[in-house]
């Protein structure tokens, strides 16, 4: 599509300052039709669900009430050394020696002793599939330096990721009056977890597994039974603890679709596990994911004679998914660009807007430039 050169460099500059002031992409600007209005936790004080793909919740009870977290909190903790992994601050076969804050940790532990080395590797196993808190502290000791730091890290990376509920005081959930989270924060941790790091589900998917192959052979059972019980559910994290009652944040990939559901502070596992079965049985059911735009696709060609190129292009920046409700007519899916965003409207109802991205970097031509694009629309005419 060809602009005028006025628009264009009036489309450019907003274009630019866009990302200063629209950072929230793929976050729910109205309330939505998608949302569940029944209750589908009955058994929870506190419950969120959404499809992860799109971003979109479907269904939520009390999600802002701020409430201890238990072991769920690890979620937080997985994210902070999985980003240290990427980054290659450290390696999945790094030796950790476990330090007397790890072994002196009661509750669910594989039981470091003092000195004991294990590597990365083994340590998350053990966080994720057992909900050891041991090794939970050994990776937030070798992660941040010491507890207080990693603390300081994890709140910080809470507020990058926009939670407004949560606040921590250790790395593995332990109660504390200032150490709290809801069911909406601990979803969209969950989800930022999944997306960015899927091969953590390699870990929460196993039902059992094992480590000190070598000594003294120790086994891990997965907190979270409904990865073995449930078709399609690969993860995520339990937690409880005596004022958290019983907590989960699960997920489930099924017929192409990923959901996940957190319920808080139930007061048995079986009923936890019930809320969990029901969000994600409806979630899947009841719901389709409409694969719209693909990262990288071009949404808009514009023209400015006095950029280089003079041709360049508005592309996705990620994948767009559009959450929709089964068996309902039409899902006209349209959209219209603007400002350095794409709106998406369904059915002639806003939906959500996206972030789009130049397909090349652009650099402002010189007299020189300007010149010899003359000299050819003079000279190199058919």
């Amino acid at each position: 599509m060809k602009k005028s050169f006025g628009i264009t460099l009036f489309i450019l500059f907003l274009f630019v300052f866009s990302f200063a002031f629209f950072e929230r992409s793929n976050i729910d600007l109205k309330a939505s039709d998608l949302i569940y209005e029944g209750d589908l936790a009955l058994h929870s004080k506190s419950a969120s669900m959404m499809e992860l793909s799109s971003g979109k919740f479907i269904y939520n009870k009390n999600e802002n009430e701020r409430l201890a977290p238990a072991s769920m909190t690890k979620i937080m903790t997985m994210i902070l050394v999985m980003e240290a992994i990427k980054s290659e601050r450290i390696t999945l076969d790094d030796m950790v020696v476990a330090t007397k804050e790890a072994c002196e940790l009661g509750g669910s532990q594989i039981y470091l002793e003092l000195n004991e080395k294990m590597s990365v590797d083994d340590l998350i196993k053990s966080m994720a599939i057992a909900s050891a808190n041991d090794a939970t502290m050994a990776l937030a000791i070798y992660v941040g330096g010491n507890e207080e730091n990693f603390v300081s890290m994890m709140n910080e990376r809470a507020r990058d990721l926009g939670l407004k509920n949560t606040h921590f005081m250790n790395p593995y959930g332990f109660d504390h009056e200032d150490h709290y989270s809801s069911s909406h924060d601990m979803a969209i941790m969950s989800a930022h977890l999944i997306n960015n790091y899927p091969e953590i589900l390699e870990y929460t998917s196993r039902y059992e597994d094992y480590v000190r192959e070598d000594t003294k052979k120790f086994w891990l059972v997965n907190t979270n039974k409904l990865v073995r019980f449930m078709d399609g559910v690969d993860g995520l994290k339990t937690g409880w603890t005596k004022n958290a009652g019983y907590c989960l944040s699960c997920t489930i990939l099924k017929n192409g679709k990923r959901f996940l559901a957190v319920a808080m502070n139930a007061s048995s596992p079986e009923l936890r596990n019930k809320d969990i079965s029901a969000m994600l049985n409806f979630g899947i059911n009841n719901y389709d994911v409409i694969k719209y735009k693909v990262k990288g696709e071009v949404v808009e060609e514009i023209k400015d004679i006095r950029i280089k190129p003079d041709i360049y292009h508005l592309v996705v920046e990620k994948d767009i998914n559009i959450l929709v409700k089964k068996n309902i007519n039409g899902n006209n899916i349209s959209s219209e660009v603007k400002n350095g965003k794409i709106k998406v409207f369904v059915n002639e109802e806003f939906y959500n807007e996206y972030d789009l991205s130049l397909d090349v970097v652009l650099e402002k031509k010189n007299f020189f430039d300007l010149l010899l694009d003359f000299i050819k629309s003079v000279f190199l005419k058919d």
